[in-house]
């Protein structure tokens, strides 16, 4: 029954978030979450920041916009802090894409996008993948319209664009915004960071979620020129201005600051990425090229659902999505070595004889 519901959500079709199981104890391949815990550095001072609780946090989020300014290379000025990269790209949803202005992003990407598209009453355009994947770049350079959304590296493909082909997108659209939608780029991507001074209709949104192992507290943030920002902030403080709380920040800039930390994690899963695309490869596997911290794979005989069925029998989660094109393919998540060899062991048994 949807009686008390408004006409903007009641024939919505949202979100679905990979399963967090309650249940039992399974491998957790399905979500893209970090294997490794946080940096060390982060307990004692989210520790720290519990006497300071019963205040409301800092709007401006002005040391975690410092802390990140100087690990990317920007002004505080042009860093906007959110309730993870989720919220940053529904407040750029609003603040940069008009209604009856087509937005073009690609047909195989992050889902969320056409949901953002549909609640808000926008408008998308989509261009297909390349029958592997690869993004058809000449299609995004040239005058799109209504605005560029790019995830790179891409989710759920795991692709990338090296940033001289993104520049070209950037310098193509001038007059719209072009988001570059970074989640997964610090795992082996070229990040479009540097180039927000040079090109003030870019956007590039970033998270703490994937490699600093912090999924769990909701950090993310926007990089772009200061007016940009300015208008982010007319979303949020429409909204809610206490996004980020106390604590969150506080982890965010022990994180950011335990670089040695991050770049051992990140090598270590994108090490383990690797052995895991030569071994699924040798197994039969279709395995796409990843930048990201998962793997998008198809076996040339037995369907998707009977694989996403049988690990889960075995007590392993991946995702799969029952689309057009992809309906096949697995997304696998990185998890420790250990985890990665009983995953290839389960499809061993999946698809022995085949």
């Amino acid at each position: 029954m949807k009686r008390f519901w408004s006409g903007r959500v009641r024939d919505m079709v949202p979100y679905t978030p990979g399963e967090q199981p309650r249940d039992r104890r399974f491998i957790k391949l399905n979500t893209n979450e970090n294997p490794y815990p946080p940096s060390p550095a982060v307990a004692p001072a989210v520790a720290a920041a519990v006497d300071g609780l019963r205040l409301y946090p800092d709007p401006e989020c002005l040391a975690l916009r410092q802390a990140i300014a100087q690990s990317v290379g920007v002004l505080p000025e042009q860093v906007f802090c959110g309730n993870g990269s989720d919220e940053i790209l529904s407040f750029a949803f609003q603040a940069f894409f008009d209604k009856g202005e087509a937005i073009t992003f690609p047909d195989i990407t992050y889902s969320f996008y056409q949901v953002y598209v549909k609640y808000l009453d926008l408008t998308a355009r989509t261009v297909a993948l390349n029958e592997d994947f690869s993004l058809p770049l000449e299609a995004f350079c040239r005058d799109c319209g209504g605005g560029v959304v790019i995830a790179n590296p891409n989710a759920p493909t795991g692709q990338a664009v090296g940033a001289e082909d993104l520049r070209r997108v950037v310098e193509a659209n001038r007059d719209h915004v072009v988001l570059i939608d970074e989640a997964y780029v610090d795992f082996g991507g070229e990040s479009m960071a540097r180039w927000v001074n040079a090109y003030p209709n870019l956007l590039v949104v970033q998270t703490t979620s994937k490699s600093r192992a912090l999924a769990g507290l909701r950090v993310g943030w926007a990089l772009g020129h200061a007016d940009l920002m300015a208008a982010l902030r007319c979303v949020r403080d429409s909204i809610n201005s206490y996004t980020v709380d106390r604590l969150a920040q506080a982890a965010a800039v022990a994180a950011l600051g335990d670089r040695a930390y991050f770049e051992t994690t990140c090598r270590q899963v994108a090490d383990t990425r690797e052995k895991t695309w030569k071994r699924l490869r040798d197994m039969g596997f279709d395995v796409a090229p990843s930048k990201a911290n998962f793997l998008f794979v198809r076996h040339g005989t037995i369907p998707g659902p009977a694989l996403f069925d049988g690990l889960r029998a075995r007590g392993i989660l991946v995702r799969r999505w029952d689309l057009p094109r992809i309906q096949d393919h697995l997304r696998i998540s990185i998890g420790t070595e250990a985890e990665m060899d009983a995953l290839c062991q389960a499809l061993g048994e999946l698809t022995a004889g085949q």
